[in-house]
């Protein structure tokens, strides 16, 4: 299982699958991350978190424990 946080730079992905529960899993959800999407992987901090990516024509940055929870290929 590949997640979002393996995908390296200037690589894009698409979403298959949002692991986590709740509220947590409803916020990626409303940050626009929903099965099927395309994220393009823009910058990685320094020490790997933030994450920052485009999704859905807008920047985003995403913790590195976030990002565990988006499933991709």
């Amino acid at each position: 299982m590949k997640t979002l946080r393996d995908a390296k730079v200037g690589e894009t992905v698409r979403v298959v699958k949002l692991h986590g529960e709740g509220a947590v899993k409803r916020r990626i959800m409303d940050m626009g991350i929903t099965r099927g999407v395309e994220v393009y992987i823009r910058k990685l901090a320094p020490l790997g978190d933030p994450v920052e990516v485009n999704v859905r024509d807008y920047e985003l940055s995403l913790r590195k424990a976030d990002a565990e929870m988006i499933e991709v290929e």
